[in-house]
């Protein structure tokens, strides 16, 4: 019998579901490859404690943070969406 209704366990399932995507998409971002030593971005030199601590990095600090400003204005989530449209 459909009831409309999610069954027990749906919202919690969605829940770590969307978890795992957020995961995924972070370490899809992270850098790989040898650290370079000076930014991609503006050529600026990037400090060695910098290049250790993130072995990867590609951006100076200011760049990496403008960057991730930008990331988080376009990183978009339906968090208005009724729960039992999304659920059914």
């Amino acid at each position: 019998m459909a009831t409309g209704w999610a069954q027990d366990g749906a919202v919690q399932e969605q829940i770590e579901d969307s978890i795992q995507d957020a995961v995924d998409r972070a370490r899809s971002q992270l850098p790989t490859g040898p650290s370079l030593t000076h930014c991609e971005e503006c050529g600026d030199p990037i400090p060695q404690a910098r290049r250790e601590a993130l072995p990867g990095v590609r951006l100076c600090v200011p760049c990496q943070t403008e960057h991730d400003a930008d990331q988080r204005q376009s990183a978009g989530y339906n968090r208005r969406g009724s729960k039992d449209s999304q659920l059914r």
